[in-house]
């Protein structure tokens, strides 16, 4: 299981991210991802902004926004609001970042973000997707050939 942030959903739901590669390589490493449930609202906010920069057209949005309520509808988390506050007010981050760390320590797991700010501001909590790759990579079952077992 791996706790993502709205930008590695989006960056593996739209290709042309830096983080592209990487989020389709930690998606293939471990598909079960979870994500707090104001990650659909924040995606749809961004896929808005690409339509109207003209980045992606409506159909594209529209389908982007599809995938990604059929992939995370089923494993959402929703924070608890008062709960989320007295996060954002104990490491001094937004209230939407803070619903996020609230599910890392929910979950016992590390947030997966590309938010630099974030991972400064509270690293027990978070880590970057190279770490995340780095962390998936040691625990993936190594496939050995029947012949040579």
């Amino acid at each position: 299981m791996v706790l993502v942030d709205t930008n590695v959903i989006f960056a593996l739901l739209v290709r042309n991210t830096p983080w592209s590669e990487s989020a389709r390589e930690l998606y293939g490493l471990d598909p079960d991802w979870r994500t707090e449930s104001h990650a659909l609202v924040e995606i749809s906010n961004v896929l808005s902004r690409y339509v109207r920069v003209r980045e992606l057209t409506v159909l594209q949005a529209v389908a982007v926004m599809t995938e990604a309520d059929q992939r995370l509808q089923p494993r959402l988390i929703a924070a608890v609001h008062v709960d989320a506050l007295r996060m954002a007010l104990k490491y001094k981050v937004s209230a939407y970042d803070a619903r996020f760390l609230l599910s890392a320590a929910g979950l016992g797991v590390k947030l997966v973000t590309e938010d630099v700010k974030l991972r400064a501001a509270v690293p027990s909590l978070t880590q970057s997707l190279h770490d995340a790759l780095a962390a998936c990579s040691l625990t993936a079952p190594t496939y050995v050939p029947a012949h040579q077992k």
